[in-house]
C-alpha cells in the first residue's frame, strides 16, 4: 500500500512545519552553503595543506600535511559539535591509508597501490554500514545536504538508503579491481591518468544513479520533497 502525502499550502506568516511524510531540504542557498562547507572541510582544506606541504618538502610531507589537516578539523568538529561528519571521517581514513603507503616505502609499485587500496577501503566502509540501521549514505545525506527524513520511519526510504549504500560499495569495489588490473597492465604515467578517469567516472555514475533512484523511490512511495525557508 502506497503512502499518500499532501503538501500543505503555506499562508504568509504561517510557521513552516514538516508534515510526517515530508522529505525536507534546506532552501537552495542554504543547501549550497551546507554542501560547500562540508566539501571544503573534507576536500578543500586537505588539498590546500597538501599544496603547502608538497611545496616545502615534497610529496610525502604533502600527504602527511593533508592527513593532519583532516584529523585536526575532525578534532575541532568533535569539540564544537560533539560529532564528526561522515564525509570528514572518510577523507581522514583514506588520506591516512595513502600517507602510510607513501611514507612507508620508496617503491613506485607500493606508492601506486594506494589508489586501488583507497577504493577497497571505501568499499568496506560502505558495505559495513549498508545492512545496519544507519547506512552511510543516509548519514552523508543528512550531513552534506541537510536532508531531513520524515518524522515517522518510512520502510521505502529506509530500504532506499540501505540499497544505495550497497550500490556505492559495489562502485568502489569495481573501481578497486579495475585499478588493480590497470596497475598491472599499464606504465605509471598512463595508470595515473586512467586513475583520474576511473575515479571521476565512478563518482559521476554513482551520483546519477543515486539521484534517479531517489526520484523513483519518492514517486513509488508517494513522498514529496519540500524546501525550507532561507
Amino acid at each position: 500500500m502506497r503512502l499518500r502525502t499532501r503538501v500543505r499550502q503555506d499562508r504568509p506568516g504561517d510557521p513552516e512545519l514538516s508534515l510526517p511524510g515530508d522529505v525536507e531540504l534546506p532552501a537552495p542557498a542554504r543547501l549550497a552553503l551546507t554542501a560547500g562547507w562540508n566539501l571544503a572541510e573534507s576536500l578543500g582544506l586537505p588539498l590546500a595543506a597538501y599544496a603547502v606541504g608538497e611545496r616545502l618538502g615534497g610529496q610525502g610531507p604533502g600527504m602527511a600535511a593533508a592527513a593532519a589537516m583532516v584529523w585536526l578539523t575532525a578534532v575541532i568538529r568533535k569539540l564544537l559539535t560533539g560529532s564528526i561528519p561522515g564525509l570528514l571521517l572518510i577523507s581522514g581514513l583514506v588520506l591516512t591509508l595513502q600517507t602510510v603507503l607513501v611514507l612507508a616505502t620508496g617503491s613506485v609499485l607500493l606508492f601506486l597501490l594506494q589508489f586501488p587500496m583507497a577504493n577497497l577501503a571505501l568499499c568496506i566502509l560502505f558495505a559495513r554500514t549498508a545492512p545496519t540501521g544507519r547506512p552511510l549514505v543516509a548519514q552523508l545525506a543528512a550531513e552534506v545536504v541537510a536532508l531531513r527524513r520524515p518524522s515517522v520511519a518510512h520502510p521505502g526510504l529506509d530500504h532506499f538508503f540501505r540499497t544505495v549504500t550497497w550500490l556505492w560499495a559495489g562502485i568502489f569495489a569495481v573501481s578497486a579491481v579495475g585499478l588493480t588490473v590497470l596497475l598491472a597492465a599499464e606504465p605509471a604515467p598512463v595508470f595515473l591518468l586512467l586513475t583520474t578517469v576511473v575515479t571521476v567516472a565512478g563518482v559521476a555514475a554513482g551520483t546519477l544513479l543515486s539521484v534517479l533512484w531517489f526520484v523513483r523511490m519518492l514517486r513509488r512511495c508517494g513522498l514529496r520533497v519540500r524546501f525550507g525557508q532561507a
